[in-house]
């Protein structure tokens, strides 16, 4: 019983179970920036580029045909689809990039006066400024 009650501490420590619960928000906020993306993003960018669904894009490294009377699948590079992931994931840490920034500065502190320098270093000013005379 000690291999459980060692997990049992473990998986009650604060910063695990704040990981935990920063994985499912982050995957909750990354499904709402990911629809964000897709549903309204992208369809105005295809749109300026005259209608063109980045997914649909590949080139056809050989066509599809027949073996037995079952029709064989063409092999394709799908580049397309490779755009719009690359492009997905720029704009989705933008969004995340923005978000941060946004949260930085509502959670900023205001700019506190410099503190004194410590007694020490103050005395050691002095001594400084006396020898020089």
């Amino acid at each position: 019983m000690p291999l459980l009650k060692e997990f049992k501490e473990f998986a009650m420590r604060g910063n695990v179970i704040d990981l935990a619960v920063g994985v499912i928000i982050g995957g909750a906020f990354g499904k709402i920036i990911s629809s964000l993306v897709a549903d309204l993003i992208m369809p105005p960018i295809g749109l300026l580029l005259g209608g063109v669904n980045f997914t649909d894009l590949k080139w056809v490294l050989k066509g599809t045909e027949m073996v037995d009377g079952v029709k064989k699948a063409a092999v394709t590079m799908n580049y397309g689809n490779f755009l719009q992931v690359t492009l997905d994931f720029i704009i989705v840490a933008f969004c995340i990039f923005m978000f941060v920034k946004g949260i930085n500065s509502l959670s900023k502190k205001q700019d506190v006066a410099p503190a004194e320098p410590p007694k020490q270093e103050q005395l050691l000013t002095e001594i400084r400024d006396l020898l020089k005379k």
